[in-house]
């Protein structure tokens, strides 16, 4: 596929997306439209933490430290 093909394609899934939106009352549309946690289906919320990240390790990698 072109980079023209690939473009055409995305539109086409957002124009579709838009279009299933639209046919939705405005409290399930709003539903619709929140970001759900990929693993339990809830509501994210305004942040989403990953509880999982090593912010020492990070801290200690981000001055270029060595392990």
């Amino acid at each position: 596929m072109t980079d023209r093909d690939y473009l055409w394609c995305a539109l086409n899934l957002a124009l579709d997306r838009e279009e299933e939106l639209a046919r939705l009352c405005p409290a399930c549309r709003e539903r619709a439209e929140e970001e759900l946690c990929p693993v339990c289906g809830a509501p994210r919320g305004e942040r989403a933490v990953n509880e999982g990240f090593d912010w020492e390790r990070y801290e200690e990698l981000k001055g270029g430290g060595d392990r």
